[in-house]
């Protein structure tokens, strides 16, 4: 799949008979759905699709979108489990040492003393800070991004270098 191209959420069902679909939210903020045009649906293995958008909302933690050519609710149902996607460059540059979710999630994650214990899930947010859900190990871990935890981010190499304070 094009590198460019910005996972938002995935499909979850059709809603009504006139082809809308709720999707599970990945964004952060529904900024990047502001005066959206086009989206890309990607289903198992084919290439991402197209779609013109004629319809977006963003309501707790969920997105409603009509599309061109999915008009009724067999084209909408077709479409559950699919993946939706933005391109990329809707976002804005961030500052050095800030991140989108989306660059966080598939990272690497290796301790200072290099013992690999999976790759970052998804992400969550929290009063104070951001936790990174690593999985892949024996246990899921749930690591805070504070700088006494995630000593260094690679996006370029896909690693994050973390150190598990104790209980972690």
């Amino acid at each position: 799949m094009k590198r460019d191209l910005l996972k938002i959420g995935t499909i979850t069902k059709p809603v009504g008979f006139r082809g809308r679909l709720k999707v599970v939210s990945y964004i952060e903020s529904p900024q990047i759905l502001d005066s959206l045009q086009e989206i890309y649906i990607k289903c198992g293995d084919r290439d991402p699709v197209a779609y013109g958008v004629r319809y977006v909302s963003f309501t707790s933690r969920h997105i409603s979108l009509e599309l061109s050519g999915v008009t009724d609710g067999e084209a909408a149902r077709l479409l559950r489990g699919c993946d939706v996607f933005v391109s990329a460059d809707r976002l804005e540059k961030l500052p050095d040492g800030e991140y989108y979710w989306h660059d966080i999630i598939g990272l690497r994650v290796i301790t200072r003393d290099g013992r690999t214990l999976g790759t970052i899930d998804h992400v969550f947010e929290t009063g104070s800070n951001d936790v990174y859900v690593c999985t892949g190990g024996d246990r899921e871990i749930l690591l805070p991004a504070i700088e006494d935890v995630i000593l260094h981010i690679d996006i370029d190499r896909g690693v994050m270098i973390v150190d598990l304070l104790e209980g972690l």
